[in-house]
C-alpha cells in the first residue's frame, strides 16, 4: 500500500525505486477504481442487460474523456478469459 508521504531518509540511489513504487501504487488504485465501477455496473440487479451494457459504455466514455484518449489501443493477441 502506498505511503502518504515519502520517507525522509531515502538515499539518492533509492529515489528512483521509491518514485516507481509510488507510481505503481497510484496506477493500481486507478485500475481498481475503474474495475470496481465496471463490476458495480455489471452486477446492478436494478439494470437490464442493456442497462448494464450502457452503464459500462458510460464508464469507458468517462475514462476516455478524463484521460483525453479518443481511442484505446487495440490488443494484438486474443483476450483470454482464463486466470
Amino acid at each position: 500500500m502506498a505511503s502518504t508521504a515519502l520517507q525522509k531518509n531515502v538515499l539518492p540511489g533509492d529515489i528512483v525505486d521509491v518514485i516507481a513504487s509510488e507510481m505503481a501504487c497510484g496506477v493500481q488504485r486507478a485500475v481498481d477504481c475503474w474495475m470496481a465501477q465496471i463490476e458495480q455496473a455489471l452486477t446492478d440487479v436494478h439494470l437490464t442487460s442493456l442497462g448494464r451494457l450502457n452503464a459500462v459504455t458510460d464508464i469507458v466514455r468517462r475514462y476516455k474523456s478524463l484521460t483525453g484518449r479518443t481511442q484505446l489501443a487495440e490488443r494484438k493477441d486474443p483476450v483470454s478469459h482464463e486466470f
